[in-house]
């Protein structure tokens, strides 16, 4: 489990990503995390520096369920979370996400490179 506070409108938000941030995402809202995030990376502008406008709910759904799995004491509506904020670039935020998540599936496999075998018996 990785954890880190990012700045959102001057409010201090935890967020935590581990190997739960895709069930909880799921459970949520019937979706698949790595599909989603696959689609988003390939919704990506290099030209414009940024994103189509229909893949930004895969953000802030993503950003919602690493805040909730830091903090279950927020609103239980997205809606609700997201109204808690002035308005913000997703610029600023995303990239922050992108490597807190990075982070935790380097630990992830890093972990299971390094983990013994069990015995067969």
């Amino acid at each position: 489990m990785i954890k880190t506070t990012i700045n959102i409108c001057g409010k201090e938000v935890p967020f935590c990503s581990s190997a739960a941030v895709p069930r909880l995402y799921r459970v949520k809202f019937r979706r698949d995390l790595f599909r989603d995030l696959k689609k988003l990376q390939d919704s990506y502008d290099a030209k414009t520096d940024s994103y189509a406008i229909e893949d930004l709910e895969v953000f802030e759904n993503v950003a919602y369920i690493m805040a909730y799995h830091a903090d279950s004491s927020i609103p239980a509506s997205i809606e609700e979370w997201l109204d808690g904020f002035e308005m913000f670039s997703i610029y600023e935020i995303l990239p922050q996400l992108l490597d807190l998540w990075g982070a935790n599936m380097e630990t992830q496999v890093s972990s299971k490179k390094n983990g013994k075998r069990p015995n067969a018996k």
